[in-house]
């Protein structure tokens, strides 16, 4: 039999008999790895511990520490809680079951409701499998042999799928009597699943298809040790306390109403902290050179042909018709940007162009993924466009880096992970357009030692683009900001600047935005501060509570000096005791209290407490003021 060489991540090789499995290879290479490796990547392919290897091959053992370990940890848990369904209903259908960023969900169909109350039944069956160890097999089968087994076994949703793709191998997994339609890789055993936890039962179309049959979907979450689950199930306990919704309608920041289905409406203190964002931005672009601009929210059809939104993006939209024309309300504002950008005739010495523009951008979501800011019908984006020469791009995409910088730590996100999502499938351009585009924007991330990975095929269908993933107080992560380079677009709209030579030249488009929508952005930040939002942003910056009606004269002109500098504050008059006020105001999450009382108005004075931190300092109004526009005006984020 012949040799094979293997390569491992440290750089060393060996050589072994060809057809030895994975699972030999490590325990010849070092057997303690062995309870912590759950799968492989041979030449960068996920597979079995089972594979048997047939040629020289880059090994990569997975384990819970890579996200694609625990992505297949997850995955084989969802196997198992389908199994233990299926053994307590066995009328139950399959959908699909994946990993997700934080866990896993099976989908159901089935006559009888699954309630929260059903899942500790669920799990107990599901600790019998894993205690079982039952072996996951994979067994490759031909399309029609797959299309007879899923038949015999009543899963018209697995046949659905099968239908669907174009192969001729299909492949399935077996545990135990449960076999599923499935590409893996799994663990050896169930017996690995050491700790889990079903979270919640919800509802979902077959296929995220509102015409579709709805399933009922399990989420849950497992880890090989306790401590892992427990942090999680902790953290999920905190993110619970912090949901925007649950927040928004406690702080009274904003509300969503039958009439609107997915269209916010923002309360006064929620309109607050959106004004103070985005002044925070266009004070920021107008200091880095940046022009305004407002483009309208209906623009012609014949507009979305020629920028590509009609062919790929129509599903998304929403139309009307004005003079017998069709109209659509902009998706995004881009389009109307190129108009601004063709409005004049420009030279290089114009260039680079920087215009932003706070736009509100409506698309169409189904009404099962609607959730709070996060996703919504209509909201406002922070685009930018920067129209450059070719030779300016790569200063422009590192100028917008360092911008982009400055803003997430404004906002108290110091961690982010960066990807450079490359060409889809579904695009325009030619492939030497995204060639250079996406050599571009990978030259100026190295120009600044800045890690990131690539993520095949996830670019906007006009172009490449960084994309940024903050990382919250909870250690979870949200994509945000981008930056997306297109040579696409100056073509289709004809731009062009006249260049030093006294030729017309195409000018590179940049793409930007920060906070991607601010409505979602804000719904992050009331989840990051937990409702507790540091002073610049706070709705009301100040509470002056008098400790009785004879304090509350002085107390009105704390306020009224706060309020002409510029401070929001509101004074409490309510005939309650101080302790009561002081506790209320820091319900309502308020940065600082100033409590007056007889020592106080004596010595005019304000005793001020910062929130959660009590008493700080009796200080001169005067000197509270100035202490206070000093904490706005730097803008900290805590």
């Amino acid at each position: 039999m012949n040799q094979i060489e293997i390569t491992f991540k440290d750089k060393s090789t060996r050589s072994y008999k060809q057809g030895t499995t994975v699972q030999e290879i490590i325990q010849d290479y070092n057997p303690k790895l062995l309870p912590r490796v759950f799968a492989a990547k041979c030449n960068h392919q996920k597979v079995d511990l089972t594979t048997s290897l047939q040629e020289d091959t880059y090994l990569e053992f997975l384990t819970c520490q890579d996200d694609d370990g625990l992505n297949i940890f997850w995955h084989s848990s969802s196997h198992i809680m389908a199994q233990a369904v299926k053994q307590i209903y066995p009328d139950a259908q399959l959908g699909i079951g994946p990993a997700i960023s934080r866990g896993f969900y099976y989908d159901f169909r089935l006559s009888e409701a699954i309630t929260p109350e059903s899942l500790p039944r669920i799990e107990e069956m599901m600790h019998q499998i894993v205690d079982a160890n039952q072996p996951f097999h994979r067994e490759i089968m031909d399309k029609q042999a797959a299309i007879r087994l899923f038949r015999e076994r009543n899963e018209p949703f697995k046949l659905e799928l099968i239908q669907d793709l174009d192969q001729d191998s299909i492949s399935v997994y077996s545990n135990g009597d449960f076999i599923d339609l499935c590409r893996g890789p799994h663990l050896p055993g169930t017996g690995m699943i050491g700790h889990f936890k079903l979270l919640s039962v919800a509802g979902a179309y077959w296929r995220g298809d509102e015409r579709n049959a709805v399933m009922q979907r399990i989420y849950g979450i497992s880890y090989p040790d306790e401590k892992s689950l427990k942090k999680f199930l902790n953290a999920r306990e905190e993110a619970q306390k912090r949901d925007h919704r649950k927040l928004g309608r406690e702080l009274d920041l904003f509300s969503f109403h039958t009439e609107g289905p997915g269209f916010p409406l923002w309360h006064p203190a929620g309109s607050i902290i959106f004004n103070e964002v985005t002044q925070y931005i266009r004070h920021l672009l107008d200091a880095s050179g940046y022009v305004e601009i407002r483009t309208p929210i209906i623009l012609n059809e014949q507009l979305w042909h020629q920028s590509g939104h009609w062919d790929n993006y129509k599903e998304n939209m929403y139309f009307t018709t004005i003079d017998e024309q069709t109209y659509a309300v902009k998706p995004m504002n881009c389009p109307g940007g190129l108009l601004y950008y063709n409005s004049n005739p420009h030279s290089y010495r114009d260039l680079p162009l920087r215009v932003s523009e706070l736009g509100m951008v409506h698309r169409h979501e189904k009404s099962g993924v609607l959730h709070g800011l996060f996703r919504v019908r209509q909201f406002t984006q922070d685009d930018a466009h920067v129209y450059c020469t070719e030779s300016q791009m790569l200063d422009e995409i590192v100028r917008l880096i360092e911008l982009i910088e400055e803003v997430y730590t404004t906002f108290g996100f110091t961690n982010y992970q960066i990807e450079l999502s490359t060409r889809p499938a579904k695009s325009i351009g030619t492939p030497a357009m995204w060639k250079r585009a996406e050599e571009a924007l990978a030259a100026a991330l190295d120009s600044k030692g800045i890690p990131y990975q690539i993520n095949e095929g996830e670019g906007a269908f006009y172009g490449p683009k960084i994309d940024y993933h903050i990382q919250d107080s909870l250690d979870r992560l949200w994509q945000c900001g981008t930056i997306q380079l297109d040579f696409s677009m100056p073509e289709r709209f004809q731009l062009e600047y006249v260049g030093d030579d006294g030729s017309k030249h195409r000018p590179v488009m940049i793409h930007r935005a920060i906070f991607g929508s601010v409505e979602r952005f804000i719904g992050i930040l009331i989840e990051h501060y937990g409702g507790a939002f540091p002073l610049w942003l706070a709705p009301v910056q100040c509470s002056v509570i008098p400790i009785s009606e004879k304090h509350l004269e002085y107390a009105k002109a704390i306020t009224n000096l706060l309020k002409e500098q510029g401070i929001r504050c509101m004074v409490d008059d309510r005939n309650e005791k101080v302790g009561y006020k002081i506790r209320e105001a820091e319900t309502r999450k308020i940065p600082y209290m100033a409590v007056v009382g007889d020592k106080e108005v004596e010595e005019k004075t304000v005793s001020l407490r910062k929130r959660r931190k009590g008493d700080q300092s009796t200080i001169t109004p005067e000197k509270m003021v100035l202490k206070l526009k000093e904490e706005i005006e730097r803008r900290t984020s805590h």
